[in-house]
């Protein structure tokens, strides 16, 4: 059911967190961006008509404006590509992921933040996108890549707050299946072995206390889609955000992913997704989420070819095991063809916020 057509829909506006990292987050907030309460440059109004006098809000126009504050905690153990040049020649975090979400949660895709997804192809910068320079520069300049990300995302004027899941260098750390440990992200994605426990080096690393804020306030707190290792769990060996998430009083959804992933969820079913989540989560008692978003809608034949030449496959809807977790399944056809197999950001995004509307809505009535 669309947004727009629920009944009380626009007496609740949501705080809603996205957790996460990779495509996954970016693909989601794409989605969730568009039911962000903003002011005229929602409808495309320039700035410059209003020189003399803050602009006024708009009415939102045909979508629900059911989101009055978005915040994604975006994971930062990147060590590959660009991200991870700027990482080891600055002793930076990777700015990679985020610099994703800031463009997915821009306001114009089309200019901006097409400047930021810019990557150089020639000469010393090869390989380098302008993003991650730029936000490598204001790092510098500032001496703070959380606040860098917050001065890059005002001007990029993306319609939500973005932040590291943590301040602290850290890297990734796995023990496989054979006994061996592998460290930093590009050697874990690399390996043959199966994970089977995710560290932090170093172990303690700190969340900033905006991040705790924006959980504890927040209405829906969504984790996923997003590789189950080395986009998802990282968040969660933060100390302080399994526990805030538990705390807090928000409906939880973990959006499961598509498809298995070669050297992170080979053979597992959406049950087994949260239940490693749950083993990473440490000193939280289950369950972490109200609800799991899962995919029961066809996958093309060409796409199931291509990834079946590495092993993946479609990830078992085992939804009574789901359920034997505590968590609530919910399934609809949450799949995208683009080039590439994506989720459906638009059905993912109505999807979450039709569930938290609805508890929102319940909640008010038992007041």
């Amino acid at each position: 059911m669309p947004l727009s057509n629920m009944t009380g829909a626009s007496d609740k506006r949501l705080r809603v967190v996205a957790i996460g990292g990779g495509t996954g987050l970016s693909t989601l907030l794409r989605g969730l961006k568009r039911y962000v309460a903003t002011p005229e440059r929602r409808r495309g109004v320039r700035l410059e008509q209003f020189p003399k006098e803050e602009p006024k809000p708009l009415p939102c126009p045909e979508l629900t404006c059911s989101i009055r504050e978005l915040s994604a905690v975006v994971t930062v153990t990147d060590d590959g590509g660009s991200s991870g040049r700027l990482r080891e020649d600055f002793k930076m975090l990777p700015p990679g992921d985020i610099r994703n979400c800031m463009v997915a949660l821009s306001e114009d895709e089309q200019l901006l933040s097409r400047l930021f997804q810019f990557r150089f192809e020639h000469g010393d910068l090869e390989g380098h996108s302008f993003g991650n320079l730029f936000v490598a520069a204001l790092s510098h300049i500032t001496g703070d890549f959380a606040q860098a990300v917050q001065m890059s995302s005002q001007i990029l004027a993306t319609r939500g707050r973005i932040f590291p899941a943590t301040n602290t260098d850290v890297k990734l750390a796995a023990l496989m299946e054979d006994g061996s440990l592998v460290r930093g992200e590009t050697n874990i994605t690399a390996s043959k072995q199966s994970i089977v426990e995710l560290m932090l080096e170093p172990e303690v690393a700190e969340p900033l206390p905006e991040t705790l804020e924006a959980i504890a306030n927040a209405d829906v707190i969504t984790l996923g889609p997003g590789s189950l290792y080395t986009s998802l769990i990282t968040n969660l060996l933060v100390r302080g955000i399994p526990e805030a998430l538990s705390a807090s009083r928000a409906t939880k959804i973990f959006v499961c992913n598509l498809m298995t992933q070669a050297n992170e969820s080979l053979g597992l079913t959406a049950s087994q997704h949260i239940e490693k989540i749950l083993q990473h989560a440490r000193g939280v008692q289950p369950p972490l989420f109200d609800y799991a978003l899962i995919n029961t809608g066809a996958i093309p034949d060409e796409q199931l070819e291509q990834y079946a030449r590495e092993g993946q496959q479609p990830i078992e809807a085992d939804l009574e095991a789901v359920r034997a977790l505590g968590v609530e399944p919910v399934t609809g056809d949450f799949v995208r063809v683009d080039g590439v197999l994506r989720h459906d950001y638009d059905r993912v995004a109505e999807k979450v916020l039709a569930i938290g509307l609805e508890k929102a809505s319940s909640a008010l009535v038992e007041r």
